[in-house]
């Protein structure tokens, strides 16, 4: 089993950043991909980003170009650093992993294909 524990979120006005952070523990070894999901209130839950486990990356058109994904396979810590944000990007923000390389596999930004899941982090973004 994994475990993942998301931080990071809080309130910020539009044009600003954050950095999310993931902390995947338990069978790390069997991770592949992770990536960011959110959800808005009333809204489905969508990709955001995705990360390989050699470094390929997707994003979302929406947030191409300000936000960008990252990971530390040592710390086993999956990142989303958000730029110029919007407050269209006001949502609960996920982290997911799995073990397959989900980009490479053309699944990355399906929320429902992934193994695991944090509880998410609260990102409002004000105008």
């Amino acid at each position: 089993q994994v475990q993942l524990l998301e931080s990071g979120g809080g309130s910020v006005q539009a044009g600003g950043s954050l950095r999310l952070s993931c902390a995947a523990s338990g069978y790390t070894s069997g991770i592949s991909c992770m990536g960011w999901f959110r959800q808005a209130p009333g809204k489905e839950r969508e990709g955001v980003a995705a990360i390989d486990s050699d470094g390929t990356t997707s994003y979302a058109d929406s947030v191409k170009g300000r936000f960008t994904i990252s990971r530390d396979n040592y710390k086993n810590t999956l990142y989303l650093q958000m730029n110029s944000l919007k407050p269209e990007d006001t949502a609960m923000y996920y982290c997911a992993a799995d073990p397959y390389d989900m980009v490479v596999a053309g699944r990355a930004l399906k929320a429902n294909e992934y193994n695991y899941r944090g509880q998410g982090t609260q990102v409002t973004v004000s105008s």
